[in-house]
């Protein structure tokens, strides 16, 4: 069986190889020139550089078609002096005005009226830099990565830009430090594209003709940039962000008093030349002015939480883009959390970028302190990724936990000793990205574990711009663990003996989808496609199969509509509940087979109130099973929100098996009083954690990077007498400073 899909995904990948049609960016490129004298960064295009400077262009459509050229015009120019990349913006704006739906900085372009930069300095369509501005200069800044050109916005760094309002248009000069860039000073080109959200009309330009199926950061179609000399370093990049923290807390669930606490760490930054970057930390605050967004997890599995540290986030694809979503072999939330308690990070370094122009290494090393019982680990990782030929590569990776035990511990914890995991993995996309296949071999290496540790992911598909398939294909030893990763499916609990057993699993995972484009009537989009599982354990033994088939629909005012069949068949092996109810008895160890249905609506997302919402309903495993989702927004654009979020789940199983209903509330009040002034506000409640959380934060950005945060926050049982968990007041101060 395993031969015949391998063969199956072969034939679906390099089968249709001659299918790709390419987007001709060719003559997208221009010339820039050094500014003859010093520009003054004030938004109005009237110094003599601007005058100089070649004006570009004759954009594209790239939503909703991409067929034909935009209207209303964009144009833009870029030249540059010893210290900076400048762009400069004309942005022809509708009679209707723009939208500009929050003052904080990386908000994105989705939801706003506004440009945004695409750079890749070493021109190789691997990695690269993205910055926006909206016309009221709210800023986003981010990386751009090797993962489907994904933007991680959580990467902060200091570059500046101003904006002009006038009658009918809006411009924009922004300057970028070439110390933040990543770049080769002997490569005098670079891959560059600009990108026009215009929110108000429910469209998407772009400076080159773009691929519908891909974001408008995908690093393929961009354009070039040609400098008339070598592109200047910028001269030392060192950056160095010192933290002063004071709070005073109360914890009432561990009987711990009121206590006033402090704390002090520095982050640091130093560029290797052009082309590597060395990242320094010391005790650094990983939480505190933050909180996730709960959920309610009716799987039987963990749920993933994106990384939201910073210390991690530059070129973090280097590290994490191993494996598939289900399994990371590197899933850096592990650091500083174990046996499921937070444990003080003492300090790290990081060491990333180009070895050459196809080559980017990283190197990672993080040490973790002692915490009661709980011993000390280190961290260590290195990886690496061989561009060949266009979009094509070739990576690797090695990763250690060592935990330094005392040798009473040793006798006692010899499994934890240590965990190691390796892997390779190849990756082939063609030239226009609409062929991709791949194939990933991961190892894990434990105490008295030789066998079953393996990790193998094979897939590939066409990604088209109307007809999308893909088949994937892993195979999971039940002894693949992976100490600083994620690994889901493998841990499986039985809630009648209480315990977790490990089991190997193979599965498929194929998603289809065909996406029409009408260039007339009220839709912009209609898809219908298709999401299929099927899981088995290592011998073949059935598991699971899900199918579920989709229609969705985007209409031309910015509202949309969803409808959902989904059919699931489950071989429960251990008994399991999903309900909170003690008296309640763990669902039956066997085969169920159950079918919901679902729809979802949403109003025009431009305007100041939005509502959304869907409803699913049928079967859960045995249960009738009712699920509501609601959305609810208003706003005075750019500068009061509310967001309120509810989910409810009615879960109702025959007799002893219980009934439970799960409430999740999550309202989110935001107050922006300048762009450099913020207050939010976000309640959680949700009965399935049993946790009603406050996080209320005023931010205060007094000048660029450095911040003085102010945050209040609160839990409380929500079953019972509701009553206390912990409470805290935090005051943190950053200052980022460029040395």
């Amino acid at each position: 069986m395993i031969k015949n899909s391998l063969c199956y995904i072969l034939l679906l990948t390099f089968g249709m190889v001659t299918l790709g049609i390419s987007q001709d960016n060719s003559a997208k490129q221009f010339s820039v020139k050094k500014s003859p004298s010093k520009i003054k960064l004030d938004g109005i295009l009237d110094d003599q550089a601007w005058k100089d400077a070649t004006v570009n262009g004759d954009f594209w459509l790239k939503f909703p078609t991409n067929d034909r050229k935009s209207e209303p015009k964009t144009e833009f120019q870029v030249t540059y002096d010893e210290h900076f990349l400048y762009i400069g913006g004309k942005v022809t704006q509708s009679p209707d005005g723009f939208i500009v739906q929050s003052l904080k900085r990386d908000q994105g372009l989705r939801s706003n009226d506004g440009i945004g930069i695409v750079l890749d300095p070493v021109n190789l369509k691997t990695n690269g830099y993205y910055f926006a501005v909206t016309p009221y200069n709210s800023q986003a800044e981010g990386l751009i990565g090797d993962s489907f050109s994904e933007v991680t916005f959580t990467w902060d760094n200091t570059w500046y830009s101003k904006t002009h309002l006038y009658d009918g248009y809006w411009t924009v000069e922004i300057a970028i430090p070439f110390t933040i860039l990543r770049h080769d000073v002997t490569k005098r080109t670079w891959g560059i594209n600009i990108l026009r959200s215009a929110r108000s009309l429910n469209e998407f330009h772009s400076w080159t003709q773009m691929p519908q199926q891909f974001p408008g950061t995908d690093l393929g179609p961009i354009g070039q940039m040609h400098w008339d000399e070598n592109p200047p370093s910028g001269g030392k990049n060192i950056s160095i962000n010192p933290y002063l923290l004071t709070d005073v807390s109360y914890d009432a669930q561990n009987n711990v008093k009121s206590n006033v606490g402090a704390n002090a760490g520095v982050d640091a930054k130093v560029s290797l030349g052009s082309k590597m970057n060395l990242d320094f930390t010391v005790n650094p605050d990983f939480s505190n002015v933050d909180v996730d967004q709960q959920v309610t997890n009716l799987t039987r599995f963990s749920i993933f939480f994106p990384e939201r540290r910073v210390f991690f986030l530059e070129n973090e694809d280097l590290f994490s883009n191993f494996g598939i979503p289900p399994i990371r072999p590197f899933y850096s939330r592990r650091i500083g959390s174990k046996d499921g308690q937070a444990v003080p990070i003492l300090f790290g370094a990081r060491l990333t970028g180009n070895i050459n122009k196809r080559l980017r290494v990283g190197a990672m090393n993080i040490q973790t302190g002692r915490k009661g019982d709980l011993a000390a680990d280190n961290f260590t990782s290195v990886t690496f990724n061989q561009r060949i030929g266009d979009r094509s590569s070739v990576s690797g990776y090695f990763l250690n936990r060592t935990e330094l035990q005392n040798e009473t511990e040793k006798l006692n914890n010899k499994f934890d000793a240590y965990g190691r995991n390796a892997g390779i993995q190849a990756a082939y996309n063609s030239k226009n990205g609409e062929i991709q296949t791949w194939l990933t071999s991961h190892i894990a290496f434990k105490p008295e574990v030789n066998k079953q540790n393996l990790f193998i992911e094979t897939g590939g598909g066409y990604f088209g711009q109307n007809f999308t398939s893909f088949l994937t294909f892993v195979d999971v030893g039940k002894n693949y663990y992976a100490d600083a990763g994620f690994v889901n499916r493998v841990s499986n609990y039985d809630a009648e003996r209480d315990t977790v057993i490990r089991i190997g699993n193979r599965f498929f995972y194929n998603e289809t989808s065909y996406t029409l484009y009408p260039k007339k009537g009220k839709f912009n989009t209609l898809t219908l496609g298709s999401e299929n599982f099927l899981a088995f354990d290592n011998t073949f033994r059935f598991n699971e199969r899900s199918n579920k088939f989709f229609l969705t629909t985007g209409l031309r005012n910015a509202s949309s509509m969803r409808f959902v069949v989904e059919n699931n068949k489950v071989n429960l092996w251990f008994p399991f509940s999903f309900v909170t109810d003690a008296e309640a008895k763990p669902l039956e160890a066997k085969i169920y087979d159950f079918t919901n249905y679902g729809i979802e609506l949403s109003t025009d997302v431009r305007k100041n109130f939005v509502l959304a919402g869907g409803v699913k309903f049928g079967k859960f495993y045995s249960a009738d099973y009712v699920q509501v989702t609601t959305q609810l927004i208003g706003r005075k654009q750019p500068y009061f929100s509310f967001n309120m979020n509810a989910e409810y789940n009615d879960l109702r199983f025959p007799g002893q098996f219980g009934s439970q209903r799960f409430f999740l509330f999550g309202p989110q009040i935001e107050v922006n009083f300048t762009n450099n002034l913020f207050w939010t506000t976000f309640l959680q409640w949700n009965n399935q954690a049993d946790n009603f959380n406050i996080n209320s934060r005023l931010q205060w950005r007094y000048r660029s990077m450095s911040d003085i945060f102010l945050v209040f926050t609160d839990n409380y049982f929500v079953q019972g007498l509701f009553a206390n968990k912990n409470r805290a007041l935090v005051l943190k101060f950053n200052y980022w400073l460029n040395v």
